[in-house]
């Protein structure tokens, strides 16, 4: 099933569906196709088949809170905005570690997350960098603006181009 971009009513990448949502999306009356690719998949029922495009957009403006803009603090989302780099030595990461130990009261926030490799997250272990005189490579934040929802996106179709944010 491919994917396919969903675009707010202000022509703004929202999320990517599957090509089945994307269709029931049209023929609720809810969005419109904006392209169809050079070789659509073509949904079939006893009724009706329909093209599936590439990109839909809604009619109606969906609005993103404050919690939208932000990501969750996942796994994979560390791992994206570090690059999978360690950020005690730079060699790549395939963990994350915490700063601040959980086990000592540290967060689960961006701020306080880092990717690491297995060796240096082992060795860290629950101690304050301090404690075993490390240094952060980096100072770890939160992820800004709307690019960072798309980066994980490897091979994207040609004609969301002009609809995706630029890396900054």
């Amino acid at each position: 099933m491919r994917r396919v971009l969903v675009l707010n009513a202000t022509f703004e990448p929202l999320q990517l569906v599957s090509s089945r949502r994307a269709v029931l999306l049209l023929l609720d009356g809810r969005a419109e196709a904006v392209a169809v690719g050079d070789d659509p998949e073509i949904l079939h029922s006893p009724s009706v088949n329909v093209e599936v495009p590439s990109i839909v957009r809604l009619f109606h403006v969906a609005r993103l809170g404050h919690r939208r803009r932000t990501p969750p603090v996942t796994r994979r989302a560390v791992l994206l905005r570090d690059g999978s780099r360690c950020a005690y030595c730079g060699e790549h990461a395939d963990t994350i570690d915490h700063i601040i130990p959980r086990s000592r009261g540290g967060a689960h926030e961006w701020t306080n997350v880092v990717a690491a490799c297995r060796r240096h997250n082992m060795e860290k272990g629950d101690r304050y960098l301090h404690e075993i005189g490390w240094r952060l490579r980096t100072v770890p934040k939160a992820p800004e603006g709307n690019w960072w929802r798309w980066r994980h996106v490897e091979s994207p179709d040609p004609t969301w181009e002009p609809y995706l944010p630029r890396a900054s």
